[in-house]
């Protein structure tokens, strides 16, 4: 499974972004999708994740209520809309897949997803 992140780009505060990652190669082995993210000089942390069979979702705290992840329009793409954007959202943002199941509890860890996108960069201006 090949993961290719885009949409990201530089935005003033309180404004919207949309992040896509189109998935390629054996794409019926993907049973999780996730974004994640890493700001500069701190770790990569869990943004969101969605479980493609039954859509079951999960969001990190300081998203909730302002990002949504959801399938993409496209075949094989899932997206991640970003509204009230916020300076501290600024960071790298990677999507993630894994080809096994994933238990609810587990959908935060990056150890769980075997495959990465390339990144792509959100600047969020104050």
């Amino acid at each position: 499974v090949q993961l290719q992140a885009s949409g990201g780009g530089l935005v003033q505060a309180g404004g919207s972004l949309r992040l896509s990652c189109a998935a390629s190669g054996r794409t019926f082995s993907r049973n999780v999708m996730a974004w994640f993210r890493q700001a500069p000089g701190k770790e990569r942390e869990f943004v969101a994740a969605l479980r493609l069979s039954g859509g079951a979702t999960d969001y990190a705290d300081s998203v909730k209520g302002r990002f949504t992840i959801s399938r993409g329009n496209a075949k094989d793409t899932v997206s991640l809309q970003m509204n009230s954007l916020r300076p501290e959202d600024t960071a790298v943002y990677y999507c993630a897949a894994s080809s096994g199941w994933i238990i609810l509890s587990n959908l935060r860890n990056s150890k769980a997803y075997e495959y990465w996108g390339q990144g792509t960069e959100v600047t969020v201006s104050s």
